[in-house]
């Protein structure tokens, strides 16, 4: 007999809503080889897009909400190409969608930061309009300068007081040792527990042999690491992570955009992909991967109305149909009810 299950919200730590075509027309993706060409594409497509960031930041970030989605962190595009529309129009669609949704705003340099010339300066004009973190992006490989780039990202975070969360594709010894740099340059600045890795595939690899001492150097800054189990992207061994004490949370990476056709912006489905690309089977693997999108993420992001949650009478919570947590993940249901501050939420256009 199924039953009613309450639930923590969801937290999609690791999401780009500036980028996504959701609610517009489709969009054909033409095929990229490298990060490189990625990058490129999106641009155009950015600046080809006939609806505004706000209204299609907006469509997606509904669609969230009635998924379960009660605080996310966004990743949105800042350079001089676009200059700061994008954090606008995202902070314009969080506040639209305010009673409902916590909303962090990271200034991303998708494009570069040194080597994209006048992205720093915006960086830091976006702390004052709309931007809550500063954000980094593959400091060897994008922008070519591994302390130059640290410089800069840890500068603008200890100046305005503000987390730092960057986006770390680079595998291999390569990744490992910009990711031990950054342990350190976080101990040095005293900034332990205030970084977010993303992606972190060098943190994928549990045969390279630096794996264990990084992490480690990891654990001791307190830096976490969002996956995204999307499409072939490698995953982290959860166990391994665990052991090391390096905290992991969940997010959906690119929505529906230049970089990729698919994702929904649930994360009852990311959590059922992560439960995939891992190979959880029992209940224990199961529920952990419930928790990486739940109340990891929480304490991640900072988002009370998910970490206060205290069983079926929390003022914030998510009902289903259902008899436990791994039986959710894997038949990843939408809830039957949304609940934010005691009241069903619900919302129209």
């Amino acid at each position: 007999m199924t039953t009613l299950l309450a639930t923590p919200g969801f937290v999609d730590a690791h999401i780009h809503p500036d980028k996504t075509t959701w609610g517009s027309g489709w969009l054909s993706r033409t095929p990229a080889r490298t990060l490189t060409d990625l990058i490129g594409n999106d641009l155009r497509a950015q600046l080809a897009y006939q609806d505004s960031v706000e209204e299609r930041a907006y469509a997606l970030m509904k669609h969230a909400v009635l998924n379960g989605t009660m605080a996310m962190r966004a990743h949105v595009d800042v350079a001089p190409q676009i200059g700061l529309s994008n954090i606008h129009g995202v902070r314009a669609a969080a506040e639209r969608l305010a009673p409902f949704l916590d909303v962090q705003v990271v200034a991303f340099p998708q494009f570069g930061l040194l080597s994209n010339p006048g992205t720093l300066d915006l960086m830091e004009a976006s702390l004052s309009e709309g931007a809550d973190l500063v954000g980094g992006i593959d400091p060897e490989s994008l922008d070519g300068d591994l302390h130059g780039h640290l410089d800069a990202v840890y500068g603008l975070a200890n100046k305005h007081g503000r987390n730092l969360d960057i986006h770390l594709h680079d595998d291999g010894a390569k990744g490992l040792a910009q990711l031990r740099v950054i342990a350190q340059r976080t101990v040095d600045e005293g900034m332990q527990g205030r970084v977010n890795i993303g992606h972190g595939f060098a943190l994928c690899d549990a045969s390279q042999p630096g794996i264990g001492p990084t992490l480690d150097a990891l654990a001791e800054a307190g830096i976490w690491m969002a996956t995204c189990a999307l499409g072939a992207d490698p995953v982290p061994d959860l166990d391994l992570m665990e052991r090391h004490g390096v905290q992991v949370a969940l997010g959906s990476d690119g929505v529906r955009d230049a970089w990729s056709p698919f994702g929904t912006g649930s994360m009852m489905d990311r959590a059922h992909l992560l439960g995939y690309r891992t190979g959880a089977s029992t209940d224990a693997e199961l529920e952990r991967c419930f928790r990486l999108a739940t109340s990891a993420g929480a304490e991640l992001v900072g988002a009370p109305a998910v970490g206060s949650f205290s069983g079926a009478g929390s003022r914030d919570r998510l009902e289903f149909r259902a008899n436990s947590i791994p039986e959710l993940v894997v038949d990843r249901p939408a809830p039957t009810r949304v609940v934010r501050g005691g009241q069903t939420a619900t919302l129209s256009d």
